[in-house]
């Protein structure tokens, strides 16, 4: 396995990543386009990359539009159309690499990348496989659950006032991803993700624990479960877990049951970030295993 830095352009800005190959490149290889979840960065990704690429998968590996080390503004700004755009460019992008067979290409995200796949798979028929991980979707139930009831009126009171402050052209403000402080206003609330983000922060240079309040505002507007019933006949595989409590169980049971055949589903046991820590070497062997079927075919 060998990994190459790569760039690529998308909605006019330059997006970065790592290109895996596997050992044997004697053949045009399948490939797997694969990108971050919500506020992280490419290095989050690696590992599942490392791993599809010892299966015999390349890996084309970015960071997204104003995160890590891609280009782009307002930093720390989560747009997900805009990454959902940057998806389709990678795709692009990919077919044009030499050794790559550009009719088998694949996507998989995780968490807000594992909705993203799921409205790129339903409009970009280019997509051979997708694999979507604790996805989030329906994004507006979920922020319910997250935040607590007393504070819901004032967490929208201040979306809204925050709307009326960046207009026409002023800067958002900045909050950070997480906090230990349950007092701080914070864009995902609770102790789970926090010690999650500290642990693994020293991986990612460019990571900070920073996000403008607009990327919450634009998330409100996302539904990518409105896109799983056009992923047909592009095979499916999602991998849930029983215990999550940040992208609910419920929530993503709901998208597996409106998905079309084909499809697959796996179920992990523990919470949301058990796909990258203890259920890391199960999630991420089933989907190696799914995405050569569909992909070396």
């Amino acid at each position: 396995m060998r990994r190459t830095d790569i760039e690529f352009v998308s909605g006019g800005v330059t997006l970065r990543g790592w290109l895996y190959l596997p050992a044997d490149t004697s053949q045009p290889l399948p490939l797997v386009i694969m990108t971050h979840g919500f506020a992280g960065v490419r290095e989050w990704v690696a590992p599942n990359a490392e791993a599809f690429a010892r299966a015999g998968l390349a890996c084309l590996v970015y960071d997204h539009p104003c995160w890590g080390a891609s280009d782009g503004a307002p930093r720390m700004e989560i747009d997900p159309w805009r990454q959902v755009r940057a998806y389709r460019d990678a795709i692009t992008f990919a077919a044009t690499l030499d050794g790559i067979a550009p009719d088998r290409i694949g996507i998989w995200g995780t968490s807000l990348s594992g909705g993203h796949v799921l409205v790129v798979a339903a409009v970009d028929r280019r997509v051979r496989a997708v694999v979507s991980q604790v996805p989030a979707s329906n994004i507006y139930e979920t922020h319910r659950r997250l935040v607590p009831a007393y504070a819901w009126d004032s967490m929208i009171g201040g979306l809204e006032a925050e709307r009326a402050a960046r207009y026409p052209d002023k800067p958002s403000t900045i909050i950070p991803v997480a906090s230990a402080d349950l007092s701080v206003p914070c864009a995902l609330p609770g102790l789970e993700t926090y010690e999650w983000l500290m642990r693994n922060a020293p991986t990612a240079p460019t990571w900070r624990n920073e996000i403008t309040v607009a990327s919450l505002d634009m998330l409100t507007e996302y539904t990518p479960e409105a896109f799983v019933r056009r992923i047909a006949p592009t095979p499916l595989f999602m991998t849930i877990a029983d215990g999550d409590t940040l992208t609910p169980t419920d929530i993503q049971l709901e998208v597996y049951q409106r998905a079309l055949e084909p499809k697959q589903l796996q179920m992990l046991l523990g919470p949301h970030h058990t796909a990258y820590e203890d259920s890391f070497s199960e999630a991420s062997k089933a989907q190696a295993e799914f995405l050569l079927s569909h992909l070396t075919r």
